[in-house]
């Protein structure tokens, strides 16, 4: 695993637990890399790895790593990536794949050509339980075609003007602030919810605070901190998002709404367990939202876990899509959410940024 700060800690731990509660591979930890030697070193020691390293290109070169995780910023994913796809690794990124359309579509085609070897994209809210429940009434025609989504990813850790600069406040590092940050998981939780395909994109960005401090004094910020979209959908349908980290007061607050001609479903993260339905044709005439809470263990990965009522949290998302991943690799299947996933999201922002720059004008999308 390349990288390991926030989100190095969480895979981390997802990589311990697998094993534990799926019927998957067993898996072992062999080398945490990165920069700084004593810190990774220490890293782990912590997180349970059995080696360190400061440089990640010998270490994808070893014949006894099979897997890569790349946790790194946006800027190295395509660089890495296409080093570990070529020494013949199976390769998890984190979201986004990369931090331009062009990187995507060069990891999407290589990957295309190594049919052995798996290659996701780690949009891991697709493994919260109720939103796999979400996806399966979908499938199963119980909202009907789709009307109507709102989606929201909104978070305010940038709310103070004072916070200090960081590397995901630099394009050159980020690619894009917000945008790729939270808007790439709504954007494919549409995409991933109602089977569909984006066909128009009309957006805006935003940046409130110019300059932040840095160790050398203040520092442009060069990304942004809100970003809206209007998409159109392959259905007929139009889907909404907001996305901030300046949203005052909310600290991890996405929400899903999906209307449909016969039924709705809700869903708020900061109770991920529970999953809102509304049946138009409910027989009693209550014509009123149901709560699930998505505890069963008939309910996707539920059952794996606790006895019902048990409830998750957000770590477990990670390890549900790494026993995706390792269930797929075993036998043989392509894994998901693959590199075209994550290029149709990237193509997705790509459009909202130039939408942007247009004037919020609505441009015709290819997904």
């Amino acid at each position: 695993m390349i990288g390991h700060a926030f989100m190095g800690r969480a895979h981390s731990q997802a990589w311990r637990s697998v094993s534990a509660f799926f019927d998957v591979p067993p898996v072992e930890l062999g080398v945490l890399v990165g920069r700084d030697v004593a810190r990774t070193g220490a890293a782990a020691q912590q997180l349970g790895w059995a080696e360190s390293a400061s440089d990640w290109r010998p270490v994808v070169e070893r014949e006894d790593i099979d897997i890569v995780d790349i946790c790194t910023p946006g800027a190295s994913h395509a660089e890495i990536a296409t080093a570990a796809l070529e020494a013949g690794k199976h390769v998890l990124v984190e979201k986004p794949l990369a931090n331009t359309v062009e990187d995507a579509e060069r990891l999407t085609r290589l990957a295309s050509t190594r049919p052995g070897q798996a290659a996701i994209v780690n949009f891991n809210y697709r493994r919260v339980p109720a939103l796999a429940l979400a996806r399966t009434m979908v499938e199963e025609g119980r909202l009907g075609p789709i009307r109507q989504i709102r989606a929201a990813y909104l978070q305010d850790w940038l709310s103070d003007p004072e916070a200090p600069m960081t590397w995901r406040l630099r394009k050159e590092e980020a690619g894009s602030g917000v945008l790729g940050d939270l808007g790439s998981h709504v954007t494919d939780l549409i995409r991933h919810l109602t089977g569909e395909t984006i066909t128009s994109v009309a957006g805006g960005l935003q940046t409130f605070v110019p300059e932040r401090p840095s160790g050398s004094g203040r520092e442009k910020v060069t990304v942004d901190d809100a970003a809206w979209a209007t998409l159109g959908l392959s259905g007929g349908g139009v889907a909404r998002f907001d996305v901030s980290r300046v949203a005052l007061g909310r600290k991890n607050g996405m929400s899903l709404e999906l209307y449909g001609e016969q039924g709705a479903l809700r869903f708020d993260l900061e109770n991920l367990n529970e999953l809102w339905f509304y049946d138009a044709d409910d027989a009693e005439g209550l014509h009123g939202f149901r709560r699930i809470l998505v505890t069963e263990s008939s309910h996707p990965y539920a059952g794996s876990w606790w006895p019902t009522g048990h409830i998750l949290g957000w770590e477990h998302t990670f390890t549900h899509q790494f026993a995706e991943f390792l269930t797929a690799i075993e036998e043989g299947v392509p894994a998901d959410p693959s590199f075209a996933d994550g290029l149709a999201v990237q193509r997705v922002l790509g459009a909202v940024e130039q939408s942007a720059a247009e004037g919020g004008r609505t441009l015709p999308l290819d997904d």
